[in-house]
């Protein structure tokens, strides 16, 4: 790890900051526009979809086989999704094709109109990082690229979940562990909050469900808080661990996409029909408004979804991870909570966090998105249960390409 003297920094000068800072409110707008229309329109097919749910789910295989063929046809290095972001970031590679714009967002699109178990984060977040780094030619800045990138990560974050200050933190701790491109926080703030109040302006809902009752940390509080974020974090590596050997073993198994989607979705659709007919597909948020208020959850509820969203993925249909991220943890928690005798809610929003973080290997980003959408009341358990939940954790992640701070 490099250190030296404060005043020997070479870092942003003033006059960088203010141009970076007023390039983040365009930027804001551009990125919370396209999040808008990508978020309303995924909302609005997944609405469909459960209304008519035994006539979509059955075409999976031919939604499968149209993704793989727009991917095999038209991608290049945009096929390398998320990776080719952090690449980018690590400059590794230069460039991010705009045609990732169009590509990942109708290849999501159809994976949630069939029924696809799987995300939108990481759809927005490309979304965010591709059109903020096309601007990045026509700045001469220090290591402009990966300014950029962060700056767009954080719009598309922001603009989709609208917790900007998690966008924030998630978008300068992401790509190396260990390190905060602090510099850069002002303007990155910026295109996150300018992005997420753009999406809310034009009609995309923020889910949020606030917890007013605070939890009193004692020693017992606090065990039992550590075990929770020790559980979690489990379950986060679970799922980063899975995700990538389930990619590796049916590429191997089924070397051809076209094979591999094709029988590999058939047996999906099978499942998603045959469990609770259609309760895992899509985004997973009917098990985090049935865990955070009170509704029934079974017991197997988070393994079922983990593990059909890591199915899902692994055969080539396109989306984020986060949401069912967020699924899987507040499922969990809402099992866990009645066994140490704490609220149902309240637990259940601390593993929508820590799941999360725990995948993605990020520590900020997910307190704050405790504070953004369950209030900040119990600040202080989220921070605790996420310390837990990332101690056991370094080693896996769900972006391949993500690297760690030598010290």
């Amino acid at each position: 790890m490099k250190v030296r003297q404060l005043s020997d920094s070479q870092g942003l000068s003033y006059l960088h900051l203010v141009m970076l800072s007023l390039y983040a409110i365009l930027l804001g707008v551009l990125v919370g526009l396209i999040d808008a229309v990508f978020g309303r329109v995924l909302i609005g097919l997944s609405e469909f979809r459960d209304h008519h749910i035994f006539y979509l789910v059955p075409a999976l295989p031919l939604a499968g086989l149209l993704i793989v063929y727009l991917y095999q046809k038209l991608a290049g290095k945009a096929a390398q999704g998320m990776g080719l972001i952090f690449k980018v970031g690590h400059n590794e590679e230069d460039q991010v094709p705009l045609r990732l714009i169009p590509l990942v967002t109708v290849t999501t699109w159809l994976t949630h109109l069939f029924g696809g178990s799987a995300g939108r984060e990481g759809v927005a977040v490309q979304l965010g990082a591709t059109v903020s780094h096309a601007f990045s030619r026509y700045f001469k800045l220090p290591n402009a690229s990966r300014i950029f990138l962060t700056m767009g990560m954080a719009a598309g974050f922001g603009g989709l979940f609208q917790t900007p200050i998690a966008a924030t933190f998630f978008a300068l701790e992401v790509l190396t562990l260990g390190q905060l491109s602090l510099p850069i926080l002002v303007p990155t703030l910026i295109a996150s909050f300018v992005a997420s109040t753009t999406s809310h302006l034009l009609g995309l809902e923020k889910f949020s469900h606030f917890v007013s009752e605070s939890l009193t940390i004692d020693l017992e509080t606090f065990v039992k808080l550590a075990l929770l974020g020790l559980a979690f974090g489990l379950a986060g590596n679970l799922f980063a661990y899975l995700l990538s050997l389930a990619k590796k073993k049916v590429a191997s198994l089924l070397p051809n996409p076209y094979y591999r989607v094709l029988l590999g979705s058939v047996v999906l659709t099978c499942l998603l029909l045959i469990l609770w007919k259609g309760r895992y597909t899509g985004l997973g948020t009917n098990l985090i408004a049935l865990s955070v208020g009170g509704g029934t959850i079974y017991p197997l509820d988070w393994l079922l979804k983990l593990l059909l969203t890591v199915f899902t993925l692994s055969l080539g249909f396109q989306g984020g991870e986060v949401t069912p991220l967020f699924a899987i943890g507040a499922s969990l928690g809402a099992v866990l909570a009645p066994v140490l005798g704490l609220p149902i809610p309240l637990v259940a929003g601390l593993g929508y966090l820590s799941v999360f973080g725990s995948s993605t290997n990020t520590l900020l980003a997910p307190i704050f998105i405790g504070v953004e959408v369950f209030g900040p009341a119990n600040a202080l358990p989220y921070a605790i249960v996420m310390a837990f939940a990332y101690l056991i954790n370094h080693k896996t992640s769900i972006y391949g390409q993500q690297k760690m701070l030598e010290m």
